[in-house]
């Protein structure tokens, strides 16, 4: 009897877990595609890069700068109308700037790396918030994106209703 009060309850915990496994239901997206396609990413694409050209103008200027004061401290020495205490001088005056430069080059990739943060969070938010709510009104458990999928059934993608639940037009 109690063999076959165990077998009976091993079999009725794998049919419900065999059913519970059946009835999850997934989906994947191609976030990719979502995120190309969208307005707000080509907008901060643009900010970003004018950003950028206005960052490297100011870099340029400042390199240029430099081999100016170079080749005038160049053009001294040669002259001989430098001591060498002022050659000195002139030397530590360089380096300062060649730092200033580098240190300058450092902080514009920091400052566009964090420009970048600001303009996609709100973009990732909408577009995370659009796939919950796919989820949510198509049942789905989970929903991938499928540059991390080997393999998938193209009646799973769920990227067309994210865009549309977007704004976004769908060709």
């Amino acid at each position: 009897m109690k063999t076959t009060l165990k077998i009976t309850s091993l079999l009725i915990v794998l049919f419900c877990v065999a059913f519970s496994a059946q009835a999850q239901k997934f989906g994947y997206i191609n976030s990719n595609a979502i995120l190309a396609e969208m307005p707000q990413v080509k907008q901060a694409d643009a900010t970003l890069e004018a950003l950028q050209k206005q960052l490297q103008k100011k870099g340029q200027g400042m390199v240029e700068q430099f081999q100016k004061d170079y080749a005038a401290v160049q053009q001294k020495v040669e002259r001989g109308e430098l001591s060498p205490k002022q050659q000195e001088e002139e030397a530590k005056k360089l380096e300062t700037a060649q730092t200033d430069i580098q240190k300058f080059e450092q902080e514009m990739v920091q400052q566009l790396q964090t420009r970048r943060n600001e303009l996609m969070e709100p973009i990732l938010k909408s577009v995370n918030d659009a796939i919950q709510g796919i989820a949510k009104e198509g049942g789905f458990q989970f929903i991938f994106d499928e540059a991390v999928l080997l393999y998938k059934d193209a009646s799973m993608d769920v990227t067309a209703q994210v865009k549309a639940k977007l704004g976004i037009a769908t060709p």
